[in-house]
């Protein structure tokens, strides 16, 4: 996430929604506690975790099971500001379960149904919680999987961040855009939304007709029925659940392919067409000489999404297709792209690990600028080294959830990479090694110990000194 700036409803009532009542609150405390017998319509079991106790959004994500596939199917009018959707999740369950939770935002849950039976459902704030039919309790054994399915409706929010940054759905000068980072996605899908659990995705979207809807991975099918269109997407890599978008709009799009075979597809708002034209020529080069510094490209599309300036405070890394409000520079285009190796194809294991994102992604600036505007990284660290905004706190321990996209993370979490280079003492060495945790954990998750492991392991040195000074440390050090 880059240049962030500052710029509910009740369910309705429904029979498969459950109000607290006196009994369904018993019958709800006896099934968290795995004892509700058949005869109540209960499993055997026990719930799943409501959050998985992240270091900075502790609610976010869910315990039990591990999602694989998201299938999601919208319909929306942008100009009523109204969503209707439908979500197909398959998950594993990793224990034996009689319940577990999703995280939604603000859209009203019509129905549910685990394996094709009705399950009950409880809300409070932004946890549902669902309890299968006792007819399907076999398949929420550990390690069996099994398919739950969502519909829901309603006005999607915009969700304002700690930090006032806004995400979830935004309305745009002609459309809508989804933004996830970090909690965002839970405005229009329900899900298991931490980092830690990716999965596959196929998205359907229906708009009005003369309206395009981009989301991430490949085109799959567009059909148009009447006065609406529909437009499909698949992502067959993993994805962490903030990286998914939709952007609607009218949009000028092209598709073609790299030399090494990577879809490209770009989709720019027609008023910034003209602007966004040279940068956009430019994305090929860039691709390859990513790929030449940090291995090969990980997906198999890429692209951009390129909106206007007041449709959104920031630039994000949605994964395959970077978004960008008006046209990017070419920093900023290094920037997003490098990304998909660090961030999106490994991804943090929790959100106190942002600076892996932010650090890699801001010292592949500096290498750019290193290759072709004759600025050596070292005088990229000198400057980065003299801003005081950059020693507020340690880039691996933010202070709060409003911190982890503050100026340490990001220039200061590239001073620890360019520490790493100069404590290698051999580019070539040190390039190796940068190419090798992406594909060390490929569509996966690491932590900050991943990597202080990974580095010392590669590297054969002792480098407790520098994670002290420059990951840890509380004060500038000396220059020199």
């Amino acid at each position: 996430m880059d240049q962030r700036t500052p710029i509910r409803r009740a369910p309705t009532g429904h029979s498969s929604i459950r109000r607290t009542t006196p009994a369904a609150a018993l019958l709800l405390a006896l099934a968290v506690l795995g004892t509700v017998s058949a005869c109540t319509g209960g499993v055997t079991g026990t719930p799943g975790a409501a959050g998985l106790r992240d270091p900075y959004f502790p609610k976010l994500g869910n315990g039990g099971y591990d999602v694989t596939h998201y299938g999601l199917t919208l319909d929306v009018d942008p100009t009523a500001h109204r969503l209707r959707g439908t979500a197909e999740i398959t998950a594993r369950a990793t224990q034996d379960l009689s319940a577990f939770h999703l995280d939604l935002a603000g859209l009203d849950v019509e129905s549910a149904t685990v394996e094709g039976r009705p399950a009950a459902v409880n809300r409070a704030g932004r946890e549902l919680t669902l309890r299968p039919d006792a007819d399907v309790e076999d398949r929420l054994r550990e390690g069996r999987t099994f398919r739950t399915v969502v519909r829901y409706s309603g006005s999607p929010q915009t969700i304002t961040d700690a930090d006032e940054s806004e995400e979830g759905w935004l309305r745009t000068a002609d459309g809508s855009l989804a933004l996830g980072e970090p909690t965002g996605s839970m405005a229009w899908f329900p899900g298991n939304h931490h980092p830690s659990d990716k999965a596959t995705y196929d998205i359907e979207v229906t708009v009005p007709k003369g309206l395009t809807a981009v989301s991430n991975g490949e085109p799959a099918a567009r059909r148009t029925e009447g006065d609406r269109t529909t437009y499909s997407w698949h992502t067959p890599e993993p994805m962490a659940s903030y990286l998914a978008t939709v952007a609607i709009g009218k949009f000028e799009t092209k598709e073609s392919v790299t030399p090494d075979g990577i879809e490209v597809f770009t989709a720019v708002d027609p008023e910034v067409a003209e602007e966004s034209a040279p940068v956009l020529g430019r994305l090929p080069e860039v691709m390859e000489w990513a790929a030449e510094n940090f291995g090969p490209y990980p997906f198999t599309s890429t692209g951009v999404i390129i909106d206007r300036e007041d449709d959104a405070g920031y630039a994000l890394e949605t994964q395959n297709r970077p978004f960008f409000p008006g046209p990017p520079d070419i920093g900023l285009l290094v920037h997003e792209l490098a990304h998909q190796w660090f961030g999106n194809s490994v991804t943090p294991a929790t959100w106190q690990d942002m600076w892996l994102n932010e650090g890699f992604a801001t010292y592949a600036e500096w290498i750019w600028s290193e290759d072709f505007e004759d600025t050596p990284a070292q005088d990229s660290f000198d400057e980065a080294f003299d801003d005081d905004e950059n020693w507020a706190f340690p880039p691996a321990e933010p202070p709060s959830a409003a911190d982890i996209s503050e100026s340490p993370v990001y220039g200061r979490g590239a001073m620890v990479i360019h520490e790493i280079r100069l404590a290698m003492d051999d580019d070539e060495a040190f390039f190796d090694l940068i190419a090798g945790w992406p594909k060390a954990h490929r569509h996966g998750n690491a932590s900050t110990e991943d990597f202080i492991a990974y580095v010392e392991e590669e590297s054969g040195q002792d480098l407790t000194e520098l994670w002290d000074t420059w990951l840890y440390g509380e004060s500038r050090p000396p220059e020199g």
